[in-house]
């Protein structure tokens, strides 16, 4: 694991986000990039019991309307939901793949602050591990590489689910909500990123997952609710 003193010394850091990083850091930043690392598959292997997800397994029914808005996802009500872990990324080491995200240059203060941040929401909360990773910025190549820090679940911590049929985790995904909002919006607004952002880009399971929950939302709902809306 990175020296935390060591990284808070540097003059500036790199930090790679993959999941929720790549569409809300909450934390100051000089520069961002897109871009990817090698080596790396994206995986909704990790279970979530604060941000998307409850370590709780109570059943509710309730109901959902989606309205597209600015080429992202609004939800407008809750959907049928159990309170159970939700699922989010992790990677997996595949040396024939690499993942895509955007990482944020952070200076001066903004090293410590936002360590200390993505300590609490990263690794306290999240079951998160660091290290550094080769970041290549879009469109550089080689020359552009640059050394970034990337927080991982391992297999090891209490909250990893492990791997699941891309039917079986939509089906969770769509079951569960956290105080960061719905599980849903966690993977639509990550497909979204890769469709906007790396369009020419493959990530195979997260979007068998995305087809997967576009092919259960219309099973939910009464077809009659002009409001409702699917993807």
């Amino acid at each position: 694991m990175p020296d935390i003193l060591a990284m808070e010394q540097r003059a500036s850091l790199w930090i790679f986000g993959y999941g929720s990083l790549v569409w809300r850091p909450d934390f100051e930043f000089a520069s961002r990039r897109v871009g990817f690392i090698p080596g790396y598959s994206r995986k909704f292997w990790q279970g979530d019991t604060f941000h998307r997800g409850s370590p709780e397994m109570v059943s509710f029914g309730l109901c959902v309307s989606m309205l597209p808005h600015q080429h992202c996802w609004t939800l407008t009500s809750l959907l049928p939901f159990s309170l159970q872990p939700g699922r989010v990324v992790t990677l997996q080491e595949d040396y024939q793949e690499c993942t895509w995200g955007v990482a944020y240059e952070v200076r001066g203060d903004q090293i410590e602050s936002s360590l200390q941040y993505l300590n609490i929401r990263e690794s306290v909360l999240g079951g998160y591990v660091t290290k550094f990773v080769e970041f290549y910025p879009q469109d550089e190549g080689e020359t552009g590489v640059l050394p970034a820090l990337v927080y991982i679940a391992t297999p090891q911590n209490p909250s990893y689910l492990g791997p699941a049929s891309e039917e079986d985790i939509a089906a969770q995904i769509v079951a569960c909500s956290g105080r960061a909002g719905h599980n849903i919006e966690y993977l639509l607004r990550l497909a979204n990123f890769m469709h906007s952002f790396c369009p020419e880009a493959e990530d195979k399971h997260l979007f068998s997952i995305e087809e997967a929950l576009i092919a259960i939302l219309p099973c939910l709902y009464s077809t009659d609710d002009p409001a409702t809306v699917f993807c």
